[in-house]
């Protein structure tokens, strides 16, 4: 993968470097939305050990020839070992499966259809597939993990259907259905995502076995933390905000998308391994390399929204140029874009550098996935 040089986008500073390998971030720390501080996509470089060396494992997500001569993945990279589609498949049904038994129908019934008509509209199931892999990588079992990658998963649900409202982006579609409000109502919507906001952290709570009581109230805390006002409501405030403006530059649609996307996801990570049992620098390492997948993401995200129909993507395609919002195609044009999301697919695995090859699969498999998936 060629290296992108974004000194001509950005200037450095230390937005991945915190004090303190243990404490959870504070998000509005990363950078100042309405300053004048610099910022960085990248880390200081150091010698590390090269995940694509052929002393390791050769894993990539399942991309197609189209994918590979456009994403400009290593040739190394292409000759697979990993399963990555079998994994999914299988860590998907899991996730599912604990999904469907976590929200059953019950009284009220009206709500707790709401609930499950969105919980269970499909969807990728990246968060919650993040989770257990970081808790695997860090020595834990999948039974660790999946209450939080359910709560993970239930909470980023309450996202979208809050997302999907009228006073918010008033979409029509998700996940090539109609949205909950549409079937359900404002009303009904709106509580149908507040319990599960709620019941996320009951069943996190409640549902974790064979973790430390500790861990699990400091899993708990970080994603509150999260999604907080210092994480994703930070990030969707702020978004609202810029909504129409034509002054927003490359710093304070960063501080919306490391807030608004990048944060939840890093909170499955770390999440994950956190009640894996792994150490302050295991966890440090990871948090890095789920920010850094965290706002590929949402580069790609906007790639989509400009190249893609609505049929591919299963939502509203074009819908941040008819709301008029700063993305990172309207600010660096699309190859730039692309560009930008193949530098932050290196830097996220050079953070999995240190772990053992083979465990560290799911995770490189899953940077590469979100750098070039179709929806």
């Amino acid at each position: 993968m060629s290296s992108v040089n974004l000194g001509s986008w950005v200037q450095t500073c230390s937005m991945f470097n915190h004090a303190g390998r243990s404490r959870p971030p504070t998000y509005s720390m990363f950078i100042n939305p309405f300053g004048r501080k610099p910022i960085s996509l990248l880390f200081p470089r150091r010698r590390r050990r090269s995940i694509s060396s052929s002393s390791y494992i050769s894993i990539s997500a399942v991309l197609t020839k189209e994918e590979r001569t456009e994403g400009g993945t290593p040739e190394e990279e292409i000759q697979t070992t990993f399963d990555f589609k079998a994994y999914m498949l299988q860590k998907g049904n899991s996730v599912n499966q604990a999904l469907d038994r976590s929200v059953s129908l019950k009284d009220p019934q009206k709500i707790h259809e709401a609930m499950r008509y969105s919980l269970l509209a499909g969807g990728k199931r990246v968060r919650p597939v993040l989770c257990i892999a970081a808790c695997e990588l860090v020595g834990g079992e999948e039974s660790k993990a999946m209450p939080a990658a359910c709560g993970v998963e239930m909470i980023h649900t309450m996202s979208l259907i809050h997302d999907d409202l009228p006073c918010m982006d008033n979409d029509d579609l998700r996940r090539g259905k109609p949205t909950n409000h549409k079937v359900f109502g404002e009303d009904v919507a709106v509580l149908a995502g507040d319990a599960l906001l709620a019941f996320a952290f009951e069943h996190i709570a409640t549902a974790t076995i064979g973790v430390p009581p500790a861990r699990i109230i400091r899993a708990i805390g970080e994603l509150a933390r999260s999604i907080g006002s210092e994480g994703l409501v930070a990030g969707q405030v702020v978004d609202i905000g810029s909504t129409g403006l034509t002054d927003v530059g490359l710093e304070q649609l960063e501080f919306i998308h490391v807030h608004k996307t990048a944060a939840l996801l890093e909170g499955s990570v770390v999440l994950g391994a956190i009640l894996g049992g792994g150490t302050d620098d295991e966890v440090e390492k990871l948090r890095k390399f789920a920010r850094c997948i965290g706002l590929l993401f949402q580069v790609v995200d906007d790639i989509l929204d400009v190249t893609k129909s609505s049929q591919e993507l299963g939502k509203t395609a074009g819908k941040d140029l008819v709301a008029d919002k700063v993305t990172y195609p309207k600010l660096l044009g699309i190859d730039k874009s692309r560009e930008f999301a193949q530098q932050l697919n290196k830097e996220a695995k050079d953070q999995l550098s240190v772990f053992d090859p083979e465990k560290a699969a799911p995770l490189i498999a899953l940077a590469n996935y979100i750098a070039y998936r179709h929806n």
